[in-house]
């Protein structure tokens, strides 16, 4: 394999030849420059994916016009030639030595001339074959033109009579079959550079997207590493690179030390730290976490001392990022080492992003300032101001890859508002149109933000089929794919609670909790232990729903506020369930404190209607109806259907404590007055029915909302309520017929149980 001519590169300077030459006609010039500037740079000038839009059009324009201007002097350049007594050049066009072009063939020059003869000659060849499919074709458009026209040699040889007859034979001897067939289907030959460029390209797509190489890509890439007399250092790296993402640590393991040993050996230390940042990060991934972190700490030190910036910067991003994730294995090591805080951190990370111009750090860091803010209950418009400016540098520095950090805050900061269709509208304005210049994982993680958003309206076929959409060739990765796969294995969880299949939850329950924390992104984790803690309750097992929530709340205690606030809902929903609703009122007005102060709407309506409940409880049914009615319209923004169902549940128990109080009163009256009724009992009356009425509203309200997530439980609850309140109400016929549904609706329910 050539270093770095090949025949495709000798039919490049063909072209420019030709061009140079004033042969091309002026209607071929734009598509001749494109295809070879399409050959020489990284993008192709008119085959882009916004080609078709006005904007592309433009932008493709300036492009092919600058490759114009850089190989031809301009009207102002020749005036000033004039001007300083030069003759301009006649009958070709001259090529700046600086441009595109000119690089090319300076170096094409300089490559050929380090040839030796054998390679000279192998060149050769491979260009002959290279031409060999359209030889046919040409002789027939130049008859003139012989089957041996392309040896000079051989043409001369034969004319002068030296070799006759044997001239075609010595063209075999000296071309093999290629001169007897027109071997089409041979591989084509490639240089050490296109390898090279190949691989860089690769590894390039991996780090940017997180996804691995496709397998047919892979193949056809192994057979031209094979012709390699001398394998690129960087093969080793993109090997380790592909079998991280395929989750294979002790492969990963190898080719790293391959590279890095190369590397060093040849670039005299130059790129130890770097070595040990991979290393780092790959004990992480794989949950060497102690490991991970020792080997970090003296990254930092080594890229200190080689005043390595950009080593420096990202090992202390990634420390930031691991003490989130991992606060007990960093608590001690904050305070004992220069790190310092999370805070302080991030405000050097900024510091030295913004002195670098490292805009992506940059922004990176603003966004991770942002989010610490708001996991501290801190000011919204504060953060908001983060996420502004981060969105500012996005723009005027065209990061794309960034767009799915910021849009994934964008969507936080919207469930934190509890304005539901804003975070869908985001979602899908991010995977409508910018999946294919951000990273897989943050493709899957809007994905998957999305499908719980649709789950949590009761669409769970739309929800999975939201996650099947992604596809099966960027799941390949072995991140992506475990959390793609546990993730939908919590809706799963999800949907058998809510239909009272226990035995189906409960086991994909135990196979989600031997992941293990470690191995499992932190808010997955929350969500497995309080589907765990769900589970026992309706199992029956509240010692243990107690006792994993105690445990929870003492390991979350200095955790996202969000968190500790579900922590103390979820204690006093157990509360309730075992009939001491009244031990949590506290918590309840903790909880309810907590969310308002971090203005966390959506966790403050349920921490409302929690306090509700115990007002209930207590007797005080106006007081709870008063703050139903005021936060069912603004929860109702929030779009999550079990919620809302819960607060319809309370409101109806609340009305119906009114209309019980409402009664008595008018059989106290009746009493006193000796049975006698009168307009002041008769209005009483109506009172009670009307709060009998709006009772049932609120009832219907509920099962629909609980009927959307298909939670069976709650629906027969509804039903023996809607029930008991028409036989109070007197009307039995209604009261048999809602009967009638609530036995219908177990039985479905026993039999969806048994199929599961």
């Amino acid at each position: 394999m050539l270093r770095y001519l090949t025949p495709a590169k000798i039919g490049l300077l063909a072209l420019i030849e030709l061009y140079v030459a004033d042969a091309v006609p002026i209607d071929a010039i734009l598509p001749v420059l494109n295809f070879i500037s399409s050959h020489l740079l990284d993008c192709d000038l008119i085959s882009g994916k916004d080609a078709t839009t006005h904007s592309g059009r433009w932008t493709r324009a300036e492009n092919v016009m600058g490759l114009v201007v850089s190989v031809s002097e301009t009207k102002a350049e020749l005036r000033r030639m004039a001007a300083r007594g030069v003759r301009p050049p006649s009958g070709c066009i001259r090529i700046a030595r600086k441009s595109p072009f000119g690089q090319f063939v300076r170096r094409a020059r300089l490559e050929f001339t380090k040839l030796r003869f054998q390679d000279t000659s192998q060149l050769w060849k491979a260009f002959v074959r290279y031409r060999q499919p359209t030889a046919g074709r040409w002789r027939r458009r130049n008859p003139h033109h012989g089957r041996l026209s392309f040896d000079a040699v051989l043409m001369t040889g034969r004319g002068a009579h030296q070799w006759g007859d044997n001239t075609e034979g010595l063209a075999v001897v000296a071309y093999g079959d290629m001169m007897l067939v027109s071997d089409n289907d041979a591989a084509l030959p490639v240089s050490t550079d296109d390898v090279e460029n190949l691989l860089e390209f690769q590894i390039e797509q991996i780090q940017r997207y997180g996804s691995r190489v496709p397998v047919h890509i892979r193949k056809q890439f192994q057979s031209m590493l094979d012709d390699c007399h001398i394998v690129p250092s960087l093969a080793h790296y993109l090997h380790f690179s592909d079998a991280w993402r395929a989750g294979d640590y002790t492969t990963s393991l190898d080719y790293l030390h391959r590279y890095f040993d190369y590397t060093l050996k040849n670039r005299d230390q130059l790129f130890y730290q770097y070595a040990l940042m991979n290393l780092g990060i790959l004990q992480s991934d794989f949950g060497c976490h102690k490991e991970a972190l020792a080997t970090m700490l003296e990254t930092v030190s080594t890229a200190r001392e080689n005043r390595d910036l950009t080593c420096l910067n990202f090992a202390l991003s990634w420390f930031f990022h691991f003490g989130r994730a991992h606060p007990h294995l960093v608590r001690e090591l904050e305070s004992s080492s220069v790190l310092g805080s999370g805070t302080e951190t991030l405000a050097f990370l900024r510091a030295n992003a913004r002195e670098a111009r490292m805009w992506m750090l940059l922004s990176a860091a603003l966004l991770s300032e942002a989010k610490l803010g708001l996991a501290g209950g801190g000011s919204v418009p504060r953060a908001w101001g983060r996420m502004v400016r981060s969105s500012q540098l996005i723009v005027e520095r065209n990061l794309k890859t960034m767009m799915g950090s910021q849009l994934s805050m964008n969507i936080t900061l919207w469930d934190r508002l509890g304005v539901s269709c804003l975070s869908q509208m985001t979602c899908e304005v991010f995977l409508r149109c910018h999946t294919e210049t951000s990273m897989f994982e943050d493709e899957l993680q809007i994905s998957c933000r999305l499908a719980g958003i649709l789950a949590g309206r009761g669409r769970y076929d739309d929800a999975f089929a939201q996650l099947e959409d992604l596809g099966a060739d960027p799941l390949r990765a072995y991140k992506p794919c475990r959390y793609w796969h546990v993730y939908r294995g919590l809706l799963k969880v999800r949907r058998d609670l809510h239909r009272g299949s226990l035995e189906a939850a409960e086991r994909l329950l135990a196979d989600l909790l031997q992941v293990g924390p470690d191995d499992m992104d932190p808010d997955l984790v929350f969500i497995v232990d309080s589907l765990h803690v769900e589970a026992l309750t309706r199992r029956g097992d509240l010692d243990g729903a107690f006792a994993k929530l105690e445990r929870l709340i003492a390991a979350l205690r200095d955790r996202d506020v969000s968190l500790r606030i579900r922590l103390l809902l979820g204690k006093a929903h157990l509360l309730d369930y075992v009939g001491r609703p009244e031990k949590a009122f506290t918590m309840v007005v903790r909880a309810t404190g907590m969310a308002w102060r971090a203005r966390l709407l959506p966790l403050l309506w349920q921490a409302i209607g929690a306090l509700a409940n115990i007002l209930n409880q207590l007797g005080e049914f106006a007081a709870a109806a008063r703050l139903l009615v005021a936060v069912l319209p603004r929860c109702l923004e929030v779009d999550v259907d079990f919620p809302i169902a819960t607060l319809y549940n309370l409101l109806a128990d609340a009305l119906m404590g009114q209309a019980g109080e409402e009664e008595d009163a008018v059989g106290e009256e009746d009493a006193v007055g000796g049975g006698g009724g009168g307009a002041a009992a008769a209005s009483q009356k109506e009172r009670v029915m009307e709060y009998m009425i709006k009772a049932h509203e609120a009832l219907d309200s509920a099962l629909g909302h609980y009927a959307a997530v298909e939670d069976v439980e709650k629906q027969c609850e509804m039903l023996a309520k809607k029930a008991t309140l028409m036989r109070a109400m007197g009307n039995l016929e209604l009261a048999d017929h809602y009967a009638a549904e609530y036995l219908v609706l177990r039985r479905n329910a026993a039999q969806v149980a048994r199929n599961a």
